[in-house]
């Protein structure tokens, strides 16, 4: 037995010189349950990792939590890389976690590299296949759940940046059993359709678990197939799947797909005005004096000085360019015009109000919610019909799919 006397925190330095010195201690991989979890204002993280039989104190710094993939909660399985010693301060032993993730998260992530590398080599992701958004689309087809909050945060942009856009929204199914197969299957049905010029294709944020469908190869094979341009709205800005190199364009959020997808209404208002009023005569006028330019510089060449006739000859030439290109602006004018009002003409034939005047009707449920197929109609279903002058209330009395018409009901 020694004499020696020690201070606590030499006692706390030493065993943490300790643990400090064990190898296996400096690189852990730790399995538990998330317990008191705390986020401190600083960035840290604060909680408990346990499991049937014991719990260890864990802290987790800003720069590492800033690197996590998902939100943790208490209850929440996971695995954390670190290493442990001792709290010299607290004398208080603990996890110090550089990084996390979800228990069986690991898996999946592997295996999401493994179908990446696997159909990059097919040339699923070639960027030369990839085609151009349509500037103005004559319809845009949306995919994704009809419950969740990115088909309304869609349709809220859309409606505010072009209000007469023509949207053709196809449900599915985007997590769970069966979801892959519900979303590639709406792929087809749009391109068989053949209604909209672009699909946006997404859903909102959520755990890799939660987005898996995106990833299916289902899905990406649909989208690789579509003769419509894709674009894809998968979760958050962080979030990727193979849907997104798949696709046409990849859109950070569903929000960010429907401003990429469909251009402002008054603006491309201003830009035909400012187009018809100023750039153009602009343009012309430009066009004139660089040929008066060139014209001066031909004339006070040396060679001119030697063949004077030929002055007179240019001077003619032009003489006739220049009364060609003053008429040129008011001509480009009015073709511009012409165009700008054939432009308008079609976006007004794309508004509700006209479809309607021309003898159709807008179907919906008695929720409101548009119909655009007959699978969607069922036996005694109550629907509305807004026609061009007002509303109905009917009920089905009966459904047929394809071009035959239902049989009419005997009394």
């Amino acid at each position: 037995m020694t004499d020696r006397i020690l201070t606590v925190t030499q006692l706390n330095d030493y065993v943490a010189a300790i643990l400090n010195g064990d190898p296996m201690l400096r690189a852990l991989k730790v399995q538990g349950e998330i317990s008191g979890f705390k986020r401190h204002s600083s960035g840290h993280l604060y909680f408990m990792l346990k499991d049937e039989n014991a719990v260890i104190r864990c802290v987790m710094f800003r720069s590492a939590a800033l690197t996590l993939r998902f939100a943790p909660q208490d209850g929440m399985h996971v695995i954390v890389d670190g290493y442990a010693s001792l709290y010299t301060r607290d004398g208080q032993f603990q996890l110090y976690a550089q990084a996390m993730q979800k228990e069986g998260e690991g898996e999946l992530y592997k295996r999401f590299l493994l179908l990446k590398a696997r159909l990059e080599a097919m040339g699923y992701f070639d960027a030369a296949r990839k085609r151009p958004i349509p500037a103005l689309p004559r319809c845009v087809g949306v995919i994704t759940s009809p419950t969740g909050a990115a088909v309304q945060d869609i349709i809220e942009i859309i409606r505010r940046r072009f209000p007469s856009m023509d949207i053709q929204f196809c449900p599915a199914q985007v997590q769970g059993t069966g979801a892959a197969e519900d979303i590639a299957d709406a792929v087809r049905r749009m391109n068989g359709a053949k209604r909209a010029s672009v699909l946006i294709v997404g859903r909102g944020g959520g755990s890799i678990e939660d987005l898996w469908a995106f990833n299916e190869p289902a899905v990406v094979k649909a989208i690789y197939e579509s003769t419509i341009p894709v674009v894809s709205a998968v979760g958050h800005e962080t979030d990727f799947t193979l849907a997104d190199f798949t696709a046409d364009l990849r859109a950070p959020t569903p929000s960010a797909a429907a401003e990429l997808c469909v251009p402002e209404y008054a603006v491309l208002l201003q830009r035909a005005d400012e187009l018809a009023s100023v750039r153009l005569p602009r343009a012309m006028l430009r066009s004139v004096a660089v040929k008066r330019e060139r014209v001066e510089l031909l004339l006070r060449a040396r060679g001119f000085s030697l063949a004077g006739h030929n002055v007179s000859i240019l001077r003619e030439r032009l003489k006739t360019q220049t009364q060609k290109l003053s008429r040129l602006p008011a001509q480009l004018l009015r073709e511009q015009r012409n165009a700008l009002q054939g432009t308008l003409n079609r976006l007004a034939s794309l508004s509700p109000g006209a479809v309607l005047a021309r003898g159709f009707a807008i179907v919906s449920d008695a929720e409101g919610r548009l119909l655009g197929e007959a699978g969607e109609l069922s036996k005694d279903m109550e629907i509305l019909l807004r026609m061009r002058d007002g509303t109905a209330r009917a009920r089905i009395e009966d459904v047929a799919i394809g071009n035959n018409p239902p049989e009419r009901s005997r009394p």
